[in-house]
């Protein structure tokens, strides 16, 4: 009996140890960053990410990939390369799309796990670590984060005010809809790309190719998570706070709408009933402050140009 014993506790010590090992297994995960014109803010960026806490749960690589026609980011990228240890691939992509620009990433890609963050961010040191641990604890297929502004210089006090740069966030663990969800600051399995042989559909141009990447995994089952830690910062410059930079986005948001397949009758239903609603109301919201009147104004010119674009009139196709 003792000698079945000792038995017994030799086979569970040697299960534990293989448990051990397995648990302490490293992840490789591979960060994508599509990049245009935006030397300086790469150049954060990579210095951000250089310095990563890992705790030893996992290796980390870096593809560039650089959507400019003149590779502006190729002597960043030679540069960060020469002085750090951090394994940096570069590639291009000529034609000016950022569906294309997420593609051409994705083939360079080496690991079990891709990470998009956008070339004008830098995330917090813990960032790929509470991105991986979370995805990992809710066994979901990729994880988002929450991105927060960060101003170059102090915006006025209507942009604060309004929130215009603000995006929602959950607690961790939530399950998230497509309609929540941007490549900004998101990690998931390079496994659910199995089968596609271009991820990110090049009909977006400019936007809306990621909540349309998102709507077609979960279609096919996938699901994603929040982690409300892993945090990046967005760099908002002043040539963004102005009136004309904000309308203009929602026009553009608008003209990309109707590009998801999705709910089409329900989404021109919505839009029928707010153009009215938000012209009538036009004229008395200056009587409560120019951020009340740019938020309302900017939701009744995202609906109209939706309608337009339902009608195969898209007023803004750029950026």
């Amino acid at each position: 009996m003792t000698l079945t014993g000792t038995a017994d506790g030799m086979v569970a010590a040697r299960v534990k140890t293989i448990d051990a090992v397995t648990a302490k297994r490293t992840h490789h995960l591979c960060v994508c960053i599509c990049t245009f014109k935006r030397p300086e803010l790469l150049k954060r960026l990579l210095t951000s990410l250089a310095s990563q806490r890992t705790e030893a749960l996992f290796t980390y690589s870096v593809v560039v990939a650089d959507n400019d026609a003149m590779k502006s980011a190729e002597p960043v990228v030679a540069a960060f390369s020469s002085q750090s240890s951090l394994p940096v691939t570069y590639c291009f992509e000529p034609q000016q799309n950022i569906a294309l620009a997420r593609n051409r990433a994705v083939e360079h890609v080496d690991g079990d796990f891709i990470v998009f963050i956008d070339d004008d961010e830098f995330p917090v040191d813990h960032w790929l670590h509470d991105l991986l641990q979370t995805c990992v604890s809710y066994k979901a297929d990729g994880v988002l984060g929450p991105v927060k502004p960060h101003f170059d210089v102090e915006p006025p006090q209507w942009v604060k005010k309004g929130g215009f740069f603000d995006r929602p966030t959950y607690p961790t663990g939530t399950k998230l809809n497509w309609p929540e969800t941007r490549t900004g600051n998101v990690l998931f399995r390079k496994d659910i790309l199995d089968g596609l042989s271009a991820p990110f559909s090049p009909a977006f141009g400019t936007a809306g190719e990621d909540m349309d990447f998102f709507r077609r995994m979960m279609e096919r089952g996938h699901t994603f998570v929040w982690c409300n830690e892993a945090i990046a910062y967005e760099t908002v410059p002043a040539s963004r706070c102005t009136r004309r930079y904000l309308l203009n986005r929602a026009l553009l948001r608008g003209s990309n709408f109707p590009k998801h397949p999705r709910h089409r009758v329900r989404n021109i239903a919505k839009s029928l009933i707010a153009v009215p609603c938000y012209t009538l109301a036009l004229p008395f919201l200056p009587l409560f402050g120019q951020a009340i009147l740019v938020r309302y104004l900017s939701k009744l010119l995202d609906h109209v140009s939706r309608l337009l674009a339902f009608l195969g009139l898209p007023l803004v196709t750029q950026r």
